[in-house]
């Protein structure tokens, strides 16, 4: 479902910001080939999703969740960018141009499609930015769609991919049972005996053996 709540998404953006009501004109993400153009009889936003591939934004770590059977963890998702050519239709070029202005004005103005107008909450905010492709320019991609070069932009939109399911997280911890004891800078040295030395011991003026024979005569 992600491709189709970024759409859903994006075309209740530019309804509501343009404004373009439904009794007004469309918003299209069908191929804008000469046998949907020919069609076309209001004016109409389309948006024909080109390119879809794994964006080079490093994944971005999902936040664990509370259910009723315990805390739930999954894998970082990896981001997703899904490549548009935006063109406006209408009966006057003039009104294309217009219209395909105030399109790119809402985008470069949002960085991130404002939440609300998600049909349903994504794993990540959805990201716009109008690019250059290099790979497929425009007027590449409209001869390649058999139709006539016309005004058009490329919108590049970057959103987390629901990969990974969830999976049950490890119990928290909760308290240690034991702890090590430093030994503070300069203290002396403990005995030889509680350190398991080897049983020498001083006895009047020389070295004696302990009762074991470890040390010397």
């Amino acid at each position: 479902m992600l491709i189709p709540t970024v759409e859903d998404g994006l075309e209740a953006f530019w309804r509501a910001t343009l404004p373009l009501p439904r009794e007004v004109g469309d918003v299209s993400f069908e191929t804008p080939a000469s046998s949907w153009s020919s069609q076309v009889n209001r004016i109409t936003v389309n948006a024909f999703l080109y390119g879809i591939s794994r964006s080079a934004q490093p994944p971005r770590p999902a936040a664990a969740r509370a259910t009723g059977a315990g805390a739930q963890q999954r894998a970082p998702l990896p981001m997703v960018q899904l490549d548009y050519l935006v063109s406006a239709w209408a009966s006057v070029v003039r009104d294309e141009h217009q219209l395909l202005g105030d399109v790119m004005s809402r985008v470069l103005a949002h960085q991130v499609l404002p939440p609300q107008y998600l049909p349903a909450p994504l794993a990540s905010g959805v990201q716009l930015a109008v690019v250059q492709d290099q790979g497929n320019r425009p007027r590449d991609l409209w001869g390649a769609l058999g139709g006539q070069l016309r005004a058009s932009f490329l919108l590049m939109v970057t959103v987390a991919g629901d990969a990974f399911d969830w999976e049950a997280a490890p119990p928290a911890v909760t308290s240690v049972a034991g702890s090590a004891v430093a030994t503070p800078r300069g203290a002396p040295e403990a005995p030889t005996a509680a350190r398991g030395g080897s049983g020498i011991r001083r006895e009047g003026s020389g070295l004696v053996r302990d009762a074991d024979g470890s040390g010397p005569a």
